[in-house]
């Protein structure tokens, strides 16, 4: 099941922002079969590739993506009045055919794991006492825990900000920049992640093998094993006389 789709009642959504700031209790969506067809193919693409099933929020690839016509995804839904704002309560996410969660729960237990509570317990909670939760969503979920434990451990996370929105509830061209703007600032701050952790696993190299010269590999560079394989010798190749006339 694809990440981002869940139900309204008997309608199906793509889930923009699971939660309003301020008002955590309403999330934005589209109904994308609403849309369209040339918008409907070109957001779909957007949320079923690889980096809208990474997203957070689907919201930070629709801005970096374009319609056919050149527009900015996220920017064309806004503009043509497409983005409805409903309440958690009422979304149905689904993980598999066969379990369902409640948009405001899902959006509590993740919420209790960005603030290092309790949320795995409560996982466990759910799973037995409803079978709400699919047991792949929650490894999902143990997983983005732990990576997100690491980087507080390495002094280099940055709190997740939530999307900013005008107080009328539209996204206006000011609120659509200073979104941008606080996605740029996280995929910086998580670049800068990356980098030392790379540098951490660079010393763990030369720890392993002083002699090691980490100028001689770069990136293309494959590393191949030169120990003597073990096993039986290959057989000698017997030349016979009629094979060499």
């Amino acid at each position: 099941m694809l990440k981002h789709i869940g139900r309204h009642g008997d309608r199906k959504v793509a889930l923009l922002f699971r939660e309003v700031p301020g008002e955590d209790h309403m999330c934005l969506v589209v109904y994308p079969d609403t849309l369209p067809t040339h918008i409907h193919n070109s957001i779909m693409s957007t949320l079923e590739s690889p980096a809208g099933q990474a997203a957070t929020n689907l919201s930070e690839v629709l801005h970096r993506n374009l319609l056919p016509d050149g527009r900015p995804q996220l920017e064309a839904l806004h503009k043509e009045g497409m983005i409805k704002k409903v309440p958690t309560n009422q979304v149905i996410v689904t993980p598999t055919t066969q379990s369902s969660v409640k948009l405001d729960e899902m959006n509590k237990i993740i919420r209790e794991m960005e603030q290092g509570g309790e949320a795995l317990k409560r996982l466990q909670e759910i799973d037995a006492s409803a079978g709400f939760v699919d047991p792949a969503q929650k490894r999902k979920a143990e997983a983005e825990y732990k990576r997100r434990e690491e980087r507080k451990s390495q002094d280099t996370a940055v709190p997740y900000v939530p999307p900013l929105q005008s107080a009328d509830g539209a996204l206006d061209d000011k609120t659509l920049a200073a979104n941008m703007l606080a996605q740029a600032k996280r995929m910086e701050a998580e670049a800068k992640g990356m980098i030392a952790e790379a540098a951490r696993m660079k010393k763990q190299a030369q720890g392993l093998n002083p002699s090691v010269n980490l100028a001689d590999y770069s990136v293309a560079d494959p590393v191949v094993s030169t120990a003597p394989r073990k096993g039986r010798p290959p057989k000698a190749k017997v030349v016979t006389a009629d094979a060499v006339q």
